[in-house]
């Protein structure tokens, strides 16, 4: 578990926070521990997605901004991906966000999927703790707080180099571990999605 108590380096405002996200160096790595996140912006797109009628990405500001920043740091050569830890079976948040991916794998993000039973397998899981984080260029954390309902709290700089160092560990084991989604071209609708899985 990462310690926040005495490496923690500062907390970033959600402009500081989407401005690491565009100027990292060489890569992105975010690991995903949340089995649901509530976050205004997606609260609607969930509950059409639920109720039958989904929302594609290319319809919201929020998902083309984030596709069309990983076709350009991509185009520059940079790397962004993450492992998502999810529950077996999935939360409907889980089904949802698996689905929409699929259109940022298109831009270039690579996406990886494991359940918690293997994270815990393998020993990511409790070690790794229950926060998510952004890991930049293998030497700066963006540690994300979250309430216990999956509510987004602060993002906080953590560059204690035992605490990154640790987190190069866990991002290798969840890599090594997890699996890749493929690129389907053009993304599935809901019902095909998840009849494939």
């Amino acid at each position: 578990m990462l310690s926040t108590s005495t490496s923690l380096s500062g907390q970033l405002s959600d402009a500081e926070f989407d401005e690491a996200l565009r100027t990292f160096a060489h890569t992105a790595f975010r690991l995903e521990l949340q089995p649901v996140y509530l976050v205004d912006y997606e609260r609607q797109r969930v509950a059409r997605f639920l109720a039958g009628d989904p929302q594609y990405p290319s319809e919201t500001s929020y998902s083309t901004q984030w596709q069309d920043q990983i076709r350009r740091l991509t185009r520059e050569g940079k790397r962004v991906g993450r492992v998502r830890v999810q529950e077996d079976p999935q939360t409907d948040y889980q089904r949802w966000e698996r689905w929409v991916g699929q259109w940022n794998i298109a831009a270039g993000e690579c996406m990886r999927y494991m359940t918690r039973q293997q994270a815990h397998e393998v020993g990511l899981l409790p070690a790794a703790g229950d926060q998510d984080w952004w890991l930049l260029d293998s030497q700066r954390l963006i540690v994300m707080n979250f309430d216990a309902e999956g509510h987004p709290l602060s993002y906080e700089w953590m560059t204690d180099p035992p605490a990154v160092l640790q987190a190069c560990a866990w991002r290798d084991l969840a890599v090594h571990h997890s699996i890749r989604e493929h690129v389907h071209d053009p993304p599935l609708d809901p019902e095909e999605y998840q009849a494939q899985l």
